[in-house]
């Protein structure tokens, strides 16, 4: 008997996937998309920061601190429109679109809030106190509701928790060194935002200086003050 020969079946070997056109659409579009997305992110800091500074010194000029927010809260929702709206993988409903606008005004003042209370403590320590707890808080809310599907869950579960206890920590441990930063030296702000009126010091220092360098002169007597007792035709002998 003649036994039929065993056909052994061979794999062709793997050619390496070429990239679909599609998949190099995205990727050009991806990379076309960068200087637009690095312009974002420089917003969100310069937002950030203007806000920050804002927050801090606001009593000490409220009208023009609120314009300076007021232009770092416009170029945070600006940068937060080109990178989660306008170069978004797919279209936004008009409901997400307002929720990304509200939090992240929120999110824009509450990092405000932390970096600005941070970076001013030694300046401000009673205020900066209230304002690094009160940013933790507000940017951990505000980030989960603009990202999360389901926010309140992580708000309200032990990761808020865990942060309501740090914020509470934080502001107790902060309003005990405040004093202690204000009585110290370097304490006080210096940022020169008051300026000292006309006439009130300095005007004190030049009248103070015009007596030390300027002494007052004498007036000089005439020669009818020195001998008043002589006048013409009288003898001082009552000769007649």
């Amino acid at each position: 008997m003649s036994s039929s020969p065993n056909l052994a079946t061979t794999t062709p070997p793997s050619t390496p996937s070429q990239p679909t056109p599609g998949h190099r659409r995205s990727k050009r579009k991806r990379e076309a998309s960068l200087p637009w997305r690095y312009l974002g992110y420089v917003g969100y800091y310069v937002g950030a920061g203007l806000i920050s500074g804002a927050v801090v010194h606001h009593p000490m000029a409220p009208t023009r601190y609120s314009m300076i927010a007021a232009s770092g809260v416009l170029v945070f929702l600006l940068a937060t429109v080109l990178n989660d709206i306008v170069l978004a993988s797919e279209r936004q409903p008009l409901s997400r679109i307002l929720r990304v606008l509200g939090t992240s005004t929120m999110l824009s003042f509450g990092l405000g809030m932390l970096s600005g209370g941070m970076q001013h403590f030694a300046d401000l320590p009673e205020r900066c106190a209230v304002l690094i707890p009160l940013g933790i808080v507000l940017s951990f809310v505000a980030f989960f509701l603009k990202e999360d599907k389901r926010p309140w869950r992580r708000i309200f579960g032990l990761m808020g928790l865990a942060v309501l206890v740090v914020a509470a920590l934080t502001f107790l441990g902060l309003r005990h060194i405040a004093p202690t930063m204000a009585e110290g030296p370097g304490g006080g702000h210096s940022h020169s935002d008051v300026v000292p009126e006309k006439g009130s010091d300095e005007g004190q220092d030049d009248d103070h200086g015009s007596d030390t360098t300027k002494p007052a002169s004498k007036p000089t007597a005439s020669p009818k003050d020195t001998h008043p007792s002589k006048e013409p035709g009288h003898d001082d002998g009552h000769q007649h």
